[in-house]
Parts: structure tokens; sequence; C-alpha cells
């Protein structure tokens, strides 16, 4: 039974960083077989900070409370020596507080994590996300999430072989990184692709455990079900594509009426 302690209510912020004592209540709730919303709602805490919490450190298998509580220690006063990064600073521009981009950069990225991307294309992913221009260098990138440049050179190679990532070479041999702004059109078609793939795999299974056997049914169930998601997915992802992008040219031409300036 997970319970939220005297303790725990006097010390914990509303907004602020988990206590141990929050944090062994999530190792006690995991054990439990608790999902995150039950367990974030015992501690009165979003399910976000919960899902964050778990993935970053070990996932629900691998979760231990005082590992946890060391190791966000431990971030917590490496940031705090860390110089101001360039890139950093763009979230100054626009008033921005920069704890909430940098909490919110870690939320998105344990979504792509949970999405199925691995963590370092997912801290890239989320990098390159919220970053305003929408493009990085290789050492901006690297200085940004404090890892070496090969790890971002590995890390961005998967991303493009995926489609998601696109690079440039600029003036002076330099390649910078761009978030594509047709990135979930292109992420959709390869999911609907690959869904196909296994679809007609499944089919070609049919004939090699026999038609009409009980595993051959259940493949061709499979690949029937399968034909229809992929064939859907590729549909809606087109007109969702054609619609979002006619609608800044649907609203220019409303707006070409009558005008006060044009007599």
């Amino acid at each position: 039974m997970l319970a939220t302690s005297r303790t725990t209510k006097e010390t914990a912020l509303p907004g602020g960083r988990l206590t141990q004592q929050e944090r062994q209540q999530i190792a006690t709730g995991l054990a439990d077989g608790l999902a995150y919303a039950e367990i974030a709602r015992r501690l009165d805490r979003p399910t976000s900070t919960v899902t964050r919490e778990v993935m970053r450190n070990g996932g629900p298998a691998g979760y231990r409370a005082d590992l946890a509580h060391r190791a966000t220690e431990h971030r917590a006063h490496r940031r705090r020596r860390a110089a101001p990064r360039g890139p950093k600073a763009l979230t100054e521009d626009y008033g921005r507080d920069a704890e909430a981009v940098r909490a919110y950069e870690e939320t998105l990225t344990t979504v792509f994590i949970a999405s199925g991307t691995p963590k370092m294309m997912a801290r890239v992913m989320a990098c390159l996300t919220l970053t305003d221009s929408g493009s990085l260098t290789a050492a901006e990138l690297a200085q940004r999430l404090e890892v070496s440049p090969a790890s971002v050179s590995k890390a961005v190679t998967f991303l493009e072989e995926q489609g998601l990532v696109r690079r440039e070479r600029t003036e002076g041999r330099r390649e910078r990184y761009f978030f594509d702004e047709d990135i979930w059109y292109q992420s959709m078609v390869a999911s609907a692709r690959s869904t196909a793939q296994v679809a007609e795999t499944s089919r070609r299974g049919i004939g090699v455990m026999g038609p009409g056997t009980p595993a051959a049914v259940r493949l061709e169930n499979a690949a029937r079900f399968l034909d229809f998601v992929a064939e859907t997915m590729i549909r809606a992802t087109e007109q969702a594509r054609e619609v979002l992008f006619a609608k800044p040219e649907a609203a220019a031409d409303d707006t070409a009426g009558p005008h006060p300036d044009r007599g």
C-alpha cells in the first residue's frame, strides 16, 4: 500500500523536485505493480513527473530510489557549476523560464523514449524541436546535451536514416542539423510502411503453416488487421498533410476581399 507520509508533504513544494521519501514511495508503487498515474495521484504529483523520474533512472524494472536521488543531486550540482551555454540562452529571447524549458525538454525526451526512440536520439530530437531556429551544429548539440561529439554524430546518423533529421553543410565546412517541418508526415509514412511489411510477411506464412490450420488462421487475421491499419494510416496522413498545408493559403484567400487600402 502506497501512503504519502507527513514528512513528504511538509518538505515537498508543489512543482518542486521530488524528495527522497517520494522516490522511495515511487519505488514501492512500482514494486506493487501500480500504474504511473496511480503513483502520481497518491503523491499529488503530475503523472509526467513520475514517468520522467522512472524513465530517466533505470525504467520500471531498474528503478532504485537511493540511486535516483543521488543521480538527481549530481545533475543539479553539475548544472550549478556549468557556465551558461549558448543554445540555452535562447530561452531568454522570449522571456521564457529556463528551468521550465529544461523540465519540459526532459518530459518531451521521455515521451520520445516511451514511443520507441533510443535515449540519445530522443534527446537530440527534443533539443532540435525546442530550438527556435530549428537547427544546431554538432558542437552546439554536444554542448547543450553535455555529451561527446561522437555521441551526437551517432544519434544524428540514426535519425537521418529514419528521415527525422536532415543535415546541411554551411560555410567553413560545418554541418548544421535541422528538425524537418515534415518530420511527422515522414514518421507516420515510415510507420505505415513498416506495418504493411509485417502484414505481408504474415500473409506469406499462411502457405508455410498450412491454410486452415490454427497458426495460419492467426497469421491471416493479423495480415488483414495490419493491412487495414496501414492503409488507414497512409490515407489519414495524406489528408492531414493536405489540410494543414492548405490552411495558410485558404486564410490568405479569405482576406482577399475589400480592404480599406485597396479602394
